[in-house]
């Protein structure tokens, strides 16, 4: 069963409900836990939006365009995967884990006839939301040139803080990272 075993309580987000916060961008949209049925559709969506970052940082090494589809679904039933559905087809999703005290964020991903709607901003405050109470940072990366990632990323509050070292083992080259502290109350 995808997230077993996880300390985050998915109660705020029970498998396919009307999106709430997506509502008024993508109404009659759905938001549900990654299950399996769900996985010839991620893979597609995911190359779909990783075509475009990977023309604007002039590099075909993404790992997200060379997966196959038993790595995404490795990765989908490890991390908490949500998935986000509008007339039955699957338009965005997102990952988040818990490294350390970090819940680490990332494949955020919306369909890109749909990117610019603020889709990828309330997803990402709905999968910030299922962090564990004590986690006390948030980080991701994307790629160095992927200006427009940066710029939603620094408007929900994360800021850049160095460059991903190329040489460094399962570090991608050209991509930078953020973080954002989090905050109670």
């Amino acid at each position: 069963m995808p997230g077993a075993g996880r300390s985050v309580t998915l109660r705020t987000v029970p498998n396919l409900v009307p999106a709430g916060a997506l509502a008024e961008v993508l109404p009659g949209s759905t938001l549900g836990l990654f299950a399996s049925p769900d996985l010839a559709e991620l893979v597609v969506l995911q190359r779909c939006c990783w075509v475009s970052e990977a023309i604007v940082n002039s590099t075909l090494d993404i790992p997200a365009l060379h997966e196959t589809q038993d790595e995404v679904l490795a990765w989908a039933t490890a991390w908490t995967t949500l998935v986000v559905r509008a007339e039955g087809r699957l338009v965005a999703a997102v990952r988040g884990r818990r490294e350390g005290m970090s819940w680490e964020i990332g494949r955020l991903m919306v369909a890109p006839d749909l990117a610019g709607r603020g889709i990828g901003s309330r997803l990402l405050a709905v999968i910030e939301s299922l962090a564990p109470d004590n986690v006390t940072e948030f980080a991701l990366f994307t790629g160095a040139k992927s200006l427009r990632n940066i710029a939603l990323y620094e408007r929900s509050g994360y800021r850049l803080i160095h460059a991903w070292d190329p040489d460094g083992p399962g570090h991608i080259s050209g991509a930078v990272f953020l973080t954002k502290l989090r905050t109670t109350g």
